[in-house]
């Protein structure tokens, strides 16, 4: 389990902004999309959707593993969201899936994540600790679990790896989420509200954001039609959209962004 553990010692666990399965799932695979070595153009998103339409990638006990398969060389790579509230997941076990681990397993991979959820599920079967999720309060908790639920599992790794999670168990919390060895991924929530004959408004906490959307006239038809766009670094995505009289539209959207590290 060491991608898991991984993303762990990476800061690469969020709490979800949505309790319902799609939106969970699409957030996620934009964030795997945002990691720089992941190439432009791959749909992380369209390939962990077609996935959970065929096949129910929850493991039971609260827990789902989705993944995307691509076809060019990388380390795995894995992100988990954490849902205080669970998500109705359609579980076998009919719990709410609380932590959701989403793997990108390229080519040169498949048996490492094989081997990882493998691991996973023996881990889920074994542990006697898990109701413990149900009462976690914040991120440090919840990663404090998945650490203990790691360590169930240290016949299976060396020294190094036991090192490393003693060193881990002593850092502060992570809030924000970094991916691979960044550690500065902004997420916002912005509506933008359009209409005929209004020019599209943009609301959100960050002035210099506002003005970016604001400024583009080309913003709103491209998150209607792809449900995405990219602008000056930010990654706009599209979770719901709603109408109003008057034929007002509000989308509401997440921007996301690496910032420059200083």
């Amino acid at each position: 389990m060491d991608t898991l553990f991984d993303a762990l010692q990476e800061g690469r666990l969020i709490e979800l902004p949505d309790n319902t399965k799609e939106h969970a799932l699409q957030l996620l695979a934009h964030i795997l999309e945002a990691i720089p070595s992941v190439p432009v153009g791959t749909d992380v998103v369209g390939l962990v959707m077609e996935r959970e339409r065929s096949t129910n990638t929850a493991l039971g006990k609260g827990w789902a593993c989705p993944h995307a398969r691509v076809p060019f060389e990388e380390d795995l790579m894995c992100v988990v969201g954490w849902s205080p509230t669970g998500i109705d997941y359609g579980a076998p076990d009919g719990a709410p899936v609380m932590v959701i681990a989403m793997y990108l397993v390229p080519a040169n991979q498949r048996n490492h994540y094989l081997k990882e959820v493998s691991l996973l599920a023996k881990a889920l079967s074994t542990y006697p600790e898990l109701e413990r999720l149900r009462s976690a309060k914040d991120l440090n908790d919840v990663r404090n679990h998945l650490l203990d639920l790691i360590s169930s599992t240290r016949e299976t790794v060396g020294p190094d790896a036991r090192a490393r999670m003693i060193q881990l168990q002593t850092r502060p919390a992570v809030s924000v989420l970094p991916t691979q060895d960044i550690t500065n991924l902004i997420i916002e929530p912005v509506s933008l509200v359009t209409g005929s004959n209004i020019r599209p408004v943009a609301l959100t906490q960050s002035a210099a954001l506002v003005d970016l959307l604001e400024a583009n006239p080309k913003l709103v038809d491209k998150i209607d039609t792809e449900g995405v766009c990219i602008i000056g670094g930010w990654r706009i995505v599209k979770r719901t959209t709603s109408a109003y009289h008057g034929g007002r539209i509000v989308y509401d959207c997440l921007a996301m962004k690496i910032a420059p590290k200083p």
